[in-house]
């Protein structure tokens, strides 16, 4: 909850910052902080109540029985029991991409997914594995966070979009303000993007970690993210909105000359290492 509640300030302020130097130039810089203040505050009500919602419907989710899909509620119910959680809801996602993501502001409103892609290409213990590293995003509320994130960067974005029109095309007796909308409006997308995708990062590396403990199947799920890796650089596409990408086990929208540090997860040959790594310490201790 600390790791939200500063995550939400820091981009708020961020946020409203931006709507206060747009406002130096068009000469209301109090009306336009106070402005972008409530446009914040409403983001953080939406993503907090409809996160899982609007994922899914991003994702073309769609839940399903236990009748449906016997073995993949079992495997989730069983890890939400050793992870004393609530037991999610579960989605199927129609692709050929292998891919999982979770959703949902908490235990209690939670969704785990997967692409039929994924069911076709891994076993029943990678499939546990994988799905180990999302019921700890649940566990966690990291989809929430990063949902947040995602929206409220988003929103900035559009924000020092219209600062730039506003100091390139506009009309303002302030010279200086007219300039410093414009390195604000053209700095702040990308501040916010290292927030996020630094958050987004973090949080890959830590429900790695869980999910191999909670599944004692660190191998397997680094097997899993090898198989996925291995799909998505043969150019199987996901049909889903880019912005859902940090909800990815691995993202799916990346090119491959993307730097790292642009990109909303870790290198996934980096989060194998770490993973063998933790097999070998746990098999030391044992």
């Amino acid at each position: 909850m600390i790791r939200l509640v500063l995550m939400m300030a820091v981009l708020s302020v961020l946020f409203v910052a931006v709507g206060y130097v747009i406002g130096l130039f068009f000469g209301d810089p109090e009306l336009w902080a106070l402005g972008a203040l409530a446009v914040a505050v409403a983001l953080n009500c939406v993503s907090y109540f409809f996160s899982d919602k609007i994922a899914l419907s991003m994702s073309h989710a769609k839940i399903v029985s236990e009748s449906e899909q016997p073995t993949l509620h079992r495997i989730v119910s069983s890890l939400a029991v050793s992870a004393g959680l609530p037991e999610p809801k579960v989605a199927i996602i129609n692709s050929p991409a292998p891919n999982a993501f979770a959703t949902g502001r908490g235990p209690n409103n939670s969704v785990v997914a997967v692409t039929t892609g994924l069911m076709g290409i891994v076993n029943e213990n990678e499939l546990e594995a994988v799905l180990s590293h999302e019921i700890s995003h649940v566990k966690h509320k990291d989809i929430l966070i990063a949902s947040i994130a995602a929206t409220i960067a988003a929103a900035i974005s559009y924000l020092a979009l219209a600062g730039r029109f506003g100091a390139l095309f506009g009309s303002s007796k302030n010279r200086n303000a007219g300039i410093l909308t414009l390195v604000v409006s053209l700095l702040a997308p990308l501040g916010a993007l290292f927030i996020q995708t630094a958050i987004s990062r973090d949080r890959e590396y830590g429900a790695d970690r869980e999910g191999a403990m909670l599944s004692r199947k660190p191998l397997a799920l680094a097997s899993a993210l090898e198989k996925i890796e291995r799909t998505a650089r043969s150019g199987v596409k996901m049909k889903a909105n880019p912005t859902t990408s940090p909800l990815w086990i691995v993202n799916p929208f990346r090119g491959d000359a993307l730097l790292e540090l642009f990109s909303t997860h870790p290198l996934t040959s980096k989060r194998i290492n770490r993973l063998k790594e933790i097999a070998q310490n746990t098999a030391s201790l044992n």
